[in-house]
């Protein structure tokens, strides 16, 4: 049985892309030495950020987009075994189009 989560308010869940196993020039990183990657695809989204009257602004991203987050953003979290993100959507620098 999978487990889901409904991120709360302006949270998100984003799993991180595939890391590179080699450089531009064609030497292979070990893992020691791999930064964890700051790309991901949005997995779910929450409702949207609750505002100062009470207002709730939908997110800008949905599940499904590729995105650019800053390096130390979220919280990792484990859900049936894979590893996710859960963040702010201020968190997120950019949406991946095209």
């Amino acid at each position: 049985m999978a487990t889901t989560v409904r991120p709360l308010h302006d949270r998100v869940i984003v799993r991180r892309l595939n890391e590179v196993e080699k450089s531009a020039g064609g030497i292979i990183i070990p893992d020691s030495a791999k930064e964890k990657p700051v790309e991901g695809e949005v997995i779910s989204a929450g409702k949207g950020k609750i505002m100062e009257n009470g207002d709730i602004r939908p997110l800008d991203v949905k599940a499904g987009d590729k995105v650019i987050f800053s390096k130390y953003a979220g919280t990792e979290i484990k859900l049936d075994g894979e590893e996710f993100l859960m963040m702010r959507e201020d968190d997120i620098l950019g949406v991946i189009e095209g």
